[in-house]
């Protein structure tokens, strides 16, 4: 399924779902794990001694690393960085399931692209769209409605849908030694924020409960929106038109916009995180750079560079010029995900 790094990531703007009990005991399990050691799915190899080393230094007030509580900024990329991203987005599934269900009260579909080829499951016709069908596909199952309904049929759609390889919930696809450095950079004082290629309003409905990251930061690519009075029962409607991309350079502008501090700490996967990167990698602080190395095909999925989905080129080069830390999934990790490994 290559039809996707053809999409900027912006294009995957809202989705998915409230997340179970079964990964909230996930992150608590993390919680208590880490007063042991901070990160127990990690293998004790270069990446962990770093990222232990750096929290030491910047929570140690004698050291000349030391960071005050006030700056101890993160950022995290979502897709590729927090859970999978492989064979597409999985903003996108939702997209196409949405046209699936949508199609009984539109039977022209059946012979009208793009959604002729979501209904037929012909992603090569899909693809051959372009850019004009994909974006069809995304106003037609994200806009015309309010943010209430957004939420509610995303979480409906959530409750069922499974990945099409993996056969597993799409909430049981987060990196569980991601987890646990959340948890382990808050638990020293770093305020932890998402900043995604993703829309904002679809990261809102669930990644709250997922990462234990607050809705106000949570940080994504926007949609253009209105406000109706609507007799005295106000409501704030999706329109569809794009009003940010928060993606490659829009991640610092909107983290200068919405944050107002430089990160200390930024976590990517691909050459869409760079500039996020290197803007934290300015900051006069101590900072920290991290690349998420996808290198584990037995377990997850093995892509870097050239890849249609989270390609990583430019800036595993900038990663080895400058000493950033890359983890390498398959050394760096006992375990992937914390359900099914």
């Amino acid at each position: 399924m290559k039809l996707i790094k053809t999409l900027p990531l912006a294009l995957c703007f809202f989705v998915i779902t409230a997340f179970k009990a079964d990964v909230t005991t996930a992150v608590s399990n993390a919680e208590t794990a880490a007063q042991k050691d901070p990160l127990p799915s990690w293998n004790d190899g270069a990446a962990k001694k770093a990222i232990i080393a750096f929290v030491s230094n910047a929570t140690n007030s004698k050291s000349s690393q030391f960071i005050p509580v006030e700056d101890r900024i993160a950022t995290f990329d979502n897709d590729g960085t927090l859970w999978s991203e492989q064979p597409a987005y999985f903003q996108l599934f939702f997209a196409i399931d949405r046209v699936k269900a949508m199609a009984k009260d539109h039977p022209e579909w059946k012979t009208q692209q793009p959604y002729k080829a979501v209904l037929e499951n012909d992603m090569e016709a899909l693809k051959e769209s372009g850019m004009k069908g994909l974006l069809q596909i995304v106003a037609t199952t994200h806009s015309g409605m309010t943010i209430d309904e957004f939420d509610a049929i995303v979480k409906s759609w959530a409750s069922t849908a499974k990945h099409p390889t993996k056969n597993v919930p799409y909430t049981d696809m987060v990196f569980q030694p991601m987890l646990e450095l959340l948890h382990y950079l808050r638990a020293n004082q770093f305020k932890t924020y998402i900043v995604s290629g993703g829309g904002v309003d679809f990261m809102r409905a669930f990644l709250p409960k997922v990462y234990g990251i607050p809705e106000e930061q949570i940080l994504g690519t926007r949609a253009k929106t209105e406000w109706d009075y609507n007799n005295g029962n106000p409501v704030i409607k999706h329109l569809p038109e794009l009003d940010f991309i928060d993606d490659k350079e829009g991640k610092p502008l909107n983290i200068q916009k919405i944050i107002g501090k430089k990160p200390v700490f930024a976590a990517g996967n691909s050459d869409g995180d760079l500039q996020m990167l290197q803007w934290t990698a300015s900051n006069k602080l101590n900072s920290f750079m991290l690349y998420v190395h996808h290198t584990d095909a037995d377990r997850e999925w093995a892509y870097d560079r050239g890849s249609h989905i989270g390609g990583l080129d430019k800036g595993l080069d900038e990663a080895a010029k400058h000493g950033w830390t890359v983890v390498d999934m398959k050394k760096d990790w006992k375990v992937i995900y914390p359900r099914y490994q």
